[in-house]
């Protein structure tokens, strides 16, 4: 049994604190968002997390409900940390925070550096269905260190690791020239394939929200 710090406060915010405001317990979250992840994923996706703490925190968060383990079947074999539906409900409310927060965020820096995946979970925030109504399309994005494709299907958005053969618009782009575009900023991005819905994706995500 992991022993938590707690506030001891009958109020819900507090709880949520007691739940997930440990150091690290949100990112652990946002690298789940988009789906399980093996203990090395999460390592790798969260730079400066201590191994011991990376483990405490999924054991904390296992604890709580919000993560569990799942071990695959052969030939992988291997196990993986993926959100309950308890943890489920929590990505909107984590998208949310992300997009107010980005308003005073600033571009990346030496010391603040940006991963594809975040900013692919940046995407996800950022979706707007009503921009995307009546669309049926496949995006795939490289980012280099990440690779994803992006599905619509009139007005929902599955975002899935790694690149579609065969997609509408592939785009190959780092994520700060992918967020210029997207803020509708004039930037050359590397696009091939259908140039009007290029056009449409400033409108799907709308990162000029940001100040």
């Amino acid at each position: 049994m992991v022993t938590v710090r707690t506030y001891n406060q009958h109020c819900g915010i507090a709880h949520a604190l007691d739940l997930v405001g440990e150091r690290w317990a949100l990112l652990v979250i946002r690298e789940l968002v988009l789906g399980p992840r093996r203990f090395t994923d999460l390592r790798e996706g969260l730079p400066g997390i201590a191994t011991n703490v990376l483990s405490q925190r999924l054991r904390q968060l296992e604890q709580s409900g919000i993560v569990a383990r799942r071990r695959l079947p052969p030939p992988a074999a291997s196990t993986v940390y993926e959100l309950t539906p308890y943890g489920e409900e929590l990505v909107p409310i984590l998208l949310d925070l992300g997009r107010w927060a980005a308003q005073s965020m600033g571009p990346p820096s030496h010391e603040r550096t940006m991963q594809g995946r975040w900013f692919a979970v940046a995407m996800k925030a950022y979706f707007t269905p009503e921009a995307a109504a009546g669309l049926t399309a496949v995006v795939a994005i490289d980012f280099g260190d990440a690779q994803f494709t992006l599905r619509f299907d009139d007005g929902e958005l599955a975002i899935d690791h790694g690149l579609d053969g065969d997609p509408d618009l592939m785009i190959t782009a780092d994520p700060q020239a992918l967020v210029t575009y997207l803020s509708g900023l004039p930037v050359e991005l590397e696009a091939e394939g259908d140039r009007d819905l290029l056009g449409r994706l400033p409108q799907i995500f709308p990162f000029s929200q940001r100040s």
